[in-house]
């Protein structure tokens, strides 16, 4: 059906918004289904920038599944990060970051994370707290990796910051150790 759209789109004017709104439904559609290489080929085909622009962006605030967010982030930073405010950048390579972040999770334990996938930082910190050690190493090496040479709010010196903190209270004892007198 959404093909079948496109060839009237051709042959038709249609307004941009309803434009935007049959695009969207189809890129959705194709991410959700996995088909991240039809995905871009709708992606491609779209000769008007601006339209594209805001198809990919309304497809993200939608939040689509992981791969699907992970695809959107990555294709609006790849092709329209001049284009976009700072602000909205920012919140695109954090979206992006966690997402990446998310993927190095065992499988089953993604979806308890998901809803952080936008706060890489504020995910770091809930591992920590559920003592997920190993996810947290795999995690912060990841993030050393993404955050090389990118700007987006986050620093390697906040995840030092936020890994010292957690240090800290792992090695506080709420208990005194008393003296055994005889």
């Amino acid at each position: 059906d959404y093909e079948l759209c496109e060839e009237w789109e051709h042959l038709y004017p249609v307004p941009r918004e309803d434009l935007i709104n049959l695009h969207r439904e189809h890129l959705l559609h194709l991410l959700e289904m996995g088909d991240m290489e039809k995905a871009l080929q709708l992606l491609q085909r779209i000769e008007d920038p601006g339209v594209c622009l805001a198809i990919s962006e309304q497809s993200l605030d939608q939040h689509p599944n992981l791969a699907a967010s992970h695809f959107l982030a990555d294709y609006l930073t790849a092709h329209f990060y001049a284009s976009l405010t700072a602000a909205r950048r920012n919140e695109i390579q954090a979206l992006y970051i966690g997402s990446k972040m998310l993927l190095t999770l065992p499988e089953v334990s993604r979806v308890n994370y998901f809803h952080l996938s936008s706060r890489p930082l504020l995910m770091l910190e809930q591992l920590l707290m559920n003592m997920k050690v190993d996810w947290v190493a795999v995690a912060v090496q990841t993030l050393h990796q993404l955050l090389a040479g990118q700007e987006i709010g986050i620093t390697v010196e906040d995840i030092d910051s936020l890994l010292s903190k957690y240090a800290e209270k792992a090695l506080n004892f709420p208990f005194t150790l008393k003296e055994k007198r005889s």
